[in-house]
């Protein structure tokens, strides 16, 4: 387990490009029958990667719960966002089999005890890509598929904004203790993400970029509204943005991402917009 600790924005600003990277990017989320965990102290969200091809693994592989959560099982004070970002696939969730098509989501409540991962063919296999955050108390493990989604379209092409934000973990389409998850799909010819963009002062926020060819990249912008950074990012790879931080992208083409937030509410509107000519 990768543990990242959280950071003061004032010492953000000295920061090289390997440090920003070290803290905040996380590159590798998906390694063969294994999961990847990546624990952030900015409101205890973990981002998640399995990706099986020969056998059935668990969510638990290769870690020391007591240790890395102290509790018996992983979801026992937790809840988890899933979406399937590869081949045909399928969880099992305390003995009930969903099946995983590409950008299917899945909601696993607290008290979830027991969860495995597999795919229908090893050589085109599925990529479970998750988002975990504390819970008070239960609700249902929901299975969501894009049709169930609440679509948004937002943007204007003329800004090469041109895009759909697709709520999946939402008030709008189920209840849960603090988890809110979505994927957004930028059209051909749009390459800017939540610009203009905003800070969350009372909710953090990750950023799950994918469907980005070999060849092109994002630069994912973050720091404080007169502070920023930017973070290069290729395929499959995650950012953490704490709740001081803007979090927007543009990329050499169009792509898609997976945002999960965690915080004080479920208010998805809860932004503390900025206007772009205030951007420094």
């Amino acid at each position: 387990m990768d543990i990242r600790y959280s950071t003061n924005p004032e010492d953000f600003k000295t920061y090289t490009t390997a440090k920003m990277r070290k803290e905040f990017l996380i590159e590798t989320l998906f390694t063969p029958d294994k999961v990847n965990f990546t624990y952030s102290h900015v409101d205890r969200m973990c981002a998640i990667g399995c990706m099986p091809v020969t056998k059935a693994v668990k969510l638990d592989e290769g870690i020391d719960v007591w240790h890395n959560f102290g509790t018996d099982f992983i979801l026992q004070r937790r809840e988890v966002g899933i979406f399937n970002v590869g081949g045909a696939g399928s969880i099992t969730a305390d003995g009930k089999t969903y099946d995983m098509g590409f950008e299917d989501c899945l909601y696993l409540t607290m008290g979830t005890r027991d969860v495995s991962f597999a795919s229908n063919d090893g050589k085109h296999p599925a990529k479970f890509y998750m988002a975990s955050v504390p819970a008070h108390r239960a609700f249902e493990n929901t299975y969501i598929p894009m049709s169930k989604a609440n679509h948004r379209p937002c943007g204007d092409p003329k800004l090469a904004n041109d895009r759909t934000i697709n709520q999946f973990i939402h008030p709008d389409v189920l209840k849960t203790a603090q988890l809110s998850m979505g994927l957004t799909q930028l059209k051909p010819g749009s390459v800017w993400n939540t610009m203009p963009c905003h800070t969350h002062e009372r909710r953090m926020e990750l950023y799950f970029y994918f469907e980005i060819p070999d060849d092109q990249c994002v630069f994912h912008m973050m720091g404080q509204p007169q502070e920023t950074r930017h973070i290069i990012m290729h395929n499959e790879q995650a950012v953490i943005g704490p709740s001081w931080s803007i979090h927007s992208g543009c990329g050499t083409c169009n792509y898609t991402f997976i945002w999960a937030m965690a915080g004080e509410n479920l208010a998805f509107d809860d932004m503390d917009e900025i206007a772009i000519k205030d951007l420094r």
